[in-house]
Order: structure tokens, then sequence, then C-alpha cells
């Protein structure tokens, strides 16, 4: 397992609710560090397939690219925006 695997996950930022307004994700661990434990409802499609794919992704199963796009659709159903940074 591979939580902290950064090189193939670009970061981007969450601008959620609380104390944490402003929540970094560098990498598959923050990823689902975000969902399991900041997001603000566990009940839509998109989360509980995020949720799923950062988990494979940390095993290896599914690419940590996969596992971001279905943050940033989970964060979209969420109303969570996103702000990533384009090379």
């Amino acid at each position: 397992m591979n939580w902290h695997r950064r090189g193939d996950f670009v970061p981007l930022m969450l601008v959620m609710g609380g104390p944490e307004k402003y929540r970094l994700v560098t990498s598959l661990g923050d990823a689902a560090a975000a969902l399991i434990t900041a997001w603000p409802s566990d009940d839509g499609e998109d989360y509980v397939v995020a949720v799923r794919a950062c988990l494979d992704a940390i095993h290896g199963n599914v690419s940590a690219h996969d596992a971001r796009a279905a943050l940033i659709r989970a964060a979209k159903e969420a109303g969570i925006p996103v702000i990533t940074v384009v090379h």
C-alpha cells in the first residue's frame, strides 16, 4: 500500500467549510483522509466511487490520476470548489 504516493498525484486544493476551510490534497492519503474525515456528506454516488477509487489506488489497482479525477467529481457533487494548477 502506498498512502503517501505524491509523484503521480497532481496537488489540488479543496475549499471546504468549517475550521479547515482550505484543504491541500497532495497524495492519495490526503485524498482518502479528506473523503473519510472531512466530507460534508457520505451518501452521494460520486462520493462512494471516489472513496473506492482512492483505496484502489492506494493498493495499486487504479492510477492516482483516476483517483484524483474521482475526487474532483465527488467535490463537484458535494458543491466543494476545487482549485487546481494547470501546467
